[in-house]
């Protein structure tokens, strides 16, 4: 097989686990957010803004886009984990609002560095399965947001909220071995090519079409996935669980989630991009919606499988673009995503500190139902733009 279709499965791996070991701590806010918003006494709304604090590094994804082209980023991905580790796990001692904000813009400037190249990286390891090699990658992540909600709530009742900073050895072992292991592995390939040239104001106007289904697709899905990742440890908290029983919901969501990332990516290489994202919206929407009248862990594994599955989907989507600056759409991506989702997750703080969060995910399963006309159109605009 030639050396460029060939699928690497031990760089995937590789960088698998160095997603596993960053966004791992990045899954702490959420089922941290019951324990900070009873301490600073925060409303939904300025629970809010920490999510948003988060996401306004993505706002400069299009520049590192660019910055990854003309240079390698080996080592983006080796600091990252220890960088977020570090950030995250000085949280639980955050004793003001300010503290809390500035904590969390340090984590999202560190996510933005370790997740606009790297998908890069896993395309070139993947040669010809490049749905399969974004699967392995999402996995990493969403095998993450499973295990990091258990962890630090095993920090909490061992330590309490202020001792989870003990977590921060781990992330920083995490860097050491990814330096260990990737050190001698020529994981800046894509970037030591002859640089990827383009004129990216070109590819913008070609593209926009694209982009604004893609930004569709996901606002309108970005509503469930956020009410869903974020606010449901307070959602469930507020209607009497205890802090372990909402942890461990959310693992539940995340762990289904790693199974349907692992499958889409996969089944989409196979069966096509738009006919998994089709499946995946109407599944997400259904299950979503029985959830919301009568609430149980079955129904968060079901809607967890469907969710999830968009993530490798979109971003292979992107990848097969016919452009020759991957690393500029995939920052894009990135750009809209974390954009968008902005948006919506002050938008559920507010609503949910008016009408209730009840109610607010009712408003969320309609809202949602629009990803599924935008999912049928989405291939007949990725093909527009290439020319086809």
């Amino acid at each position: 097989m030639n050396q460029d279709t060939k699928f690497k499965k031990p760089e995937v791996i590789i960088l698998s686990l160095a997603h596993l070991a960053h966004d791992t701590f990045s899954a702490f806010l959420a089922p941290l957010l019951p324990l900070l918003i009873d301490k600073l006494g925060m409303s939904l709304s300025m629970a809010a803004f920490l999510d948003i604090i988060r996401r306004i590094p993505a706002l400069f994804n299009p520049l590192l886009g660019i910055l990854a082209e003309k240079t390698g980023i080996k080592y983006f991905v080796i600091l990252t984990p220890a960088i977020t580790a570090i950030s995250m796990g000085l949280v639980g001692l955050a004793n003001s609002f300010t503290m809390l904000f500035i904590l969390l813009f340090v984590s999202g400037i560190s996510a933005a560095l370790f997740h606009v190249p790297t998908p890069v990286i896993v395309k070139e390891a993947s040669g010809n399965k490049v749905g399969l090699g974004m699967s392995f990658f999402m996995v990493g992540g969403e095998l993450a947001r499973t295990l990091g909600p258990l962890l630090v709530i095993s920090a909490v009742s061992l330590w309490g909220l202020e001792g989870i900073y003990r977590l921060i050895p781990l992330g920083v072992i995490a860097s050491l071995v990814l330096y260990v292991k990737l050190k001698n592995l020529d994981v800046d390939r894509s970037l030591q090519k002859p640089k990827e040239k383009g004129d990216t104001r070109k590819l913008l106007l070609r593209y926009w079409p694209f982009f604004c289904v893609i930004a569709a697709f996901l606002c309108f899905q970005a509503a469930m996935k956020s009410a869903l990742t974020l606010y449901l440890p307070v959602f469930l908290t507020g209607q009497g669980a205890t802090l372990w029983s909402a942890g461990i919901s959310l693992s539940v969501l995340q762990f289904f989630g790693v199974i349907g990332t692992f499958c889409a990516g996969n089944i989409s290489d196979k069966f096509g991009r738009r006919n998994t994202l089709i499946v995946s919206s109407i599944g997400s929407v259904g299950a979503m919606a029985l959830f919301v009248l009568t609430p149980n862990i079955i129904l968060l594994a079901i809607i967890g499988l469907f969710l999830f599955a968009s993530g490798p989907v979109l971003m292979a989507t992107f990848q097969d673009t016919d452009s020759n600056m991957p690393t500029f759409m995939n920052s894009m991506y990135m750009f809209i995503n974390f954009g968008v989702s902005s948006i919506l997750v002050f938008a559920l703080g507010f609503m949910g500190d008016w009408i209730g969060l009840e109610r607010t995910y009712q408003i969320c399963v309609v809202f949602a139902i629009g990803s599924i006309p935008m999912a049928f159109l989405l291939t007949r605009f990725t093909h527009a733009a290439d020319g086809e």
